[in-house]
């Protein structure tokens, strides 16, 4: 706001815009904008074929009487044929113009009129969303770290009271127990360690259960991390196994009711009969129904031993060795058997039948009909995973007719079970080896590929539809599915799978391939995909397949190089090191989890400072081997009982490195935030 002789004028400086919504058939638009201050408005100019144009142009407008007017600026495209498209609004009320001139990047809205126009009925959306914020070091830093988690699963499980893992388990509980076992399993299934993790763990948890019918009943580490290891690893067989009779279930929308406290007589209309509808002939037409589902359920389980994924298996055959060990009575035989159903059948597969959307085997939500048949399947299926231990008991008693099915089902289960822990082997190889087969397509479809020499074209025209696939072993491509000749890039040539800015062609929803070729050199395939969750699911399938190659790059060009130049860093050197860093995040499957081991391993860290104060105290403060109290508060917290002072020495010895390599990470975290500190006191010009 300016004083000049003519009384108060407004000087709005028009710098630039970014990511404007593509309107043009080229894929970019010709964006202009208008300023409005009350009866006044004036315009910049008009710059071609861009998303991301620059004006820096200064529009002035003069104060008319009347009260104070907020400042509007809209962005439009401009087209020589018709209408100007709209692309966006931002809009300032006097008092900021007065107090606090707007100044930065601003989020562009649109009109404010749709909901008038509604007469105000637009509805309304529920959300929760969930906001962390961290920083993430170089990964050198976390190395002692990830180091001693590894020794750890080596190690003694039962006497061990110092090591990271064993700190954790004490801590944690709830939902943050969820998130830890999450990111613990994601990080040892990155090391190619997730089977002796899993097994330190389940080593622990038997060792500390006198019944066997309360093992792993409860939400423990072990209990947690087990589940999650099968959701990141056992999705695709999950979906192989279930997702028939889950798709019948939502396309015959048959109405099933056991219960005669919910039966319905008036929705029976579903169900032929032969005289007028009774209870008895819904209960008989359900069981019917019901058998007719359970049966294809249960021969596709105890079919699928070959499809299991091995680090399942071995993971079950862990357990079961463990169990069979702690509790060899034979009053305890089935406690072998219901350690690894109670994890297969009741946290595994009666889960993903009761909400198949939550496991991606379908895309919406059963209505209520559905809902009630998959709980009534759910509920037989736990029972199968319970042995038949439970039935006839508890309150629902109107599932009895369904009984004789269900124990007919428990020896084909027992026999399941003996067979899928007969494996040989040791799991080997990061996340890749253990989920991508090389022969098996992991992905597939339409994605568009830019010429390899396109300089004449303009960049939308410069991009080619082309059928991919993707196995373990290549990214192939041709001009369709059908198409006899096919190209393929080797997937262990693969140096690096990143994102392009939307800037370098004037595209959304980019991503490069970086590979080498037959000769060494490197060269780099541009693809566009329709969205960005497919965007983000060719990312993921490309990093997990090519997660185990050396030699990865470290930086990379987000960009494009472009007359003669790199379009992100500006760089005139085709050769030119570059200017962002890689990454190495994946979601595994389709459950959307990403992988990425200094994320993993710093949400470690936090969760490990936590605990930092009660891990000094037990063992560096006043610590005593004899009969202190100390060592009665150790032993009460999980020290075996009757330990040597030497086992107790080694616990002390343990967690003075631990806490010395969080003093470590403290130290790097804080230089890392006084050098950002340092360079947002600097400016544009210090970096």
């Amino acid at each position: 706001m300016l004083e000049n002789a003519r009384g108060r004028c407004l000087r709005c400086h028009v710098l630039q815009a970014r990511d404007l919504a593509p309107r043009d058939i080229t894929g970019t638009s010709d964006p202009f904008a208008r300023v409005f201050w009350g009866s006044q408005s004036l315009e910049t100019s008009t710059i071609k074929k861009t998303r991301f144009p620059h004006w820096d142009e200064v529009l002035e407008l003069q104060e008319m009487p009347g009260a104070p007017a907020p400042l509007r600026v809209e962005l439009w495209d401009w087209d020589m044929v018709g209408k100007n498209d709209f692309l966006g609004m931002v809009e300032f009320p006097p008092l900021v113009l007065q107090q606090n001139p707007p100044r930065g990047w601003f989020r562009l809205l649109p009109f404010p009129r749709a909901e008038e126009d509604s007469g105000g009925q637009l509805g309304a959306l529920r959300l929760k969303v969930r906001l962390i914020e961290d920083r993430i070091l170089p990964s050198h830093n976390y190395r002692p770290l990830t180091e001693l988690l590894m020794e750890a699963v080596r190690g003694p499980a039962e006497e061990d009271a110092a090591s990271p893992l064993a700190v954790l388990e004490e801590l944690t509980s709830g939902d943050c127990r969820q998130d830890l076992a999450t990111n613990l399993v994601k990080l040892f299934l990155g090391q190619g360690l997730a089977g002796p993790f899993l097994d330190y763990l389940t080593r622990r948890e038997v060792t500390r259960t006198t019944d066997p019918n309360t093992l792993f009943r409860s939400n423990s580490l072990a209990s947690k991390s087990m589940e999650q290891f099968m959701k990141l690893v056992g999705m695709p067989y999950l979906h192989e196994v279930l997702k028939p009779v889950i798709n019948r279930v939502f396309e015959e929308r048959r109405y099933i009711e056991l219960d005669p406290c919910k039966i319905d007589l008036g929705r029976t209309r579903r169900i032929s009969f032969k005289g007028a509808p009774s209870e008895e002939h819904v209960r008989e037409a359900s069981l019917g129904l019901l058998t007719g589902y359970l049966g294809p359920i249960v021969d596709a389980i105890v079919g699928s031993v070959g499809r299991c994924p091995p680090a399942m298996r071995l993971a079950f055959k862990q357990l079961h060795q463990r169990v069979q060990k702690r509790f060899p009575q034979a009053e305890h035989e089935d406690a072998k058997y219901l350690a690894i159903s109670g994890f297969l059948f009741l946290r595994f597969f009666a889960p993903a039948i009761l909400t198949p959307k939550l496991f991606d085997l379908r895309d919406q939500h059963a209505d209520p009909q559905t809902g009630r048949s998959l709980l009534l399947l759910a509920k037989a299926v736990q029972s199968i995973g319970n042995l038949g231990q439970q039935l006839g008991q508890g309150k629902e008693l109107w599932m009895a007719p369904l009984h004789p099915f269900l124990l007919q089902s428990i020896s084909r289960v027992r026999d399941f079970l003996d067979q899928l822990v007969d494996v040989d082997g040791e799991e080997a190889g990061g996340p890749a080896r253990a989920l991508v087969a090389p022969s098996v397509i992991v992905r597939e479809g339409y994605l568009l590929k830019r010429k390899e020499e396109p300089a004449s074209l303009a960049p939308r025209f410069a991009f080619k539809k082309r059928y991919f696939w993707l196995s373990g072993e290549t990214l192939s491509y041709s001009r369709s599915p059908e198409w006899q000749m096919c190209f393929s890039i080797p997937v262990s040539h693969i140096r690096a799978v990143e994102r392009v800015d939307e800037g370098a062609f004037q595209l959304p929803h980019v991503m490069q391939v970086m590979a080498q070729d037959g000769a060494g050199a490197l060269r780099t395939t541009y693809l566009q995909c329709k969205n960005v969750n497919e965007l983000n699911q060719w990312l993921s399938a490309l990093r997990k397949a090519s997660a185990p190659n050396p030699d990865k790059l470290a930086a990379c060009h987000p960009g494009a190089f472009r007359s003669s130049r790199w379009t992100c860093c500006l760089q005139a050197e085709r050769s030119a090191a570059g200017c962002s860093r890689t990454h190495s995040a994946v979601t595994l499957g389709d459950w959307s989890d990403p992988l990425d081991p200094d994320a993993e391993i710093q949400m470690v860290y936090r969760q490990l400072l936590l605990g930092r104060d009660q891990l000094r105290m037990k063992f560096q403060e006043d610590f005593n081997i004899d009969t202190s109290p100390e060592v009665d508060t150790m032993r009460a917290s999980g020290a075996k009982e009757g330990a040597c002072p030497e086992a107790l020495a080694r616990q002390r010895e343990a967690a003075g490195r631990l806490l010395e390599v969080l003093a470590d990470l403290d130290r790097a975290h804080e230089e890392l935030q006084q050098r950002e500190q340092q360079k947002a006191a600097l400016g544009p010009l210090g970096h």
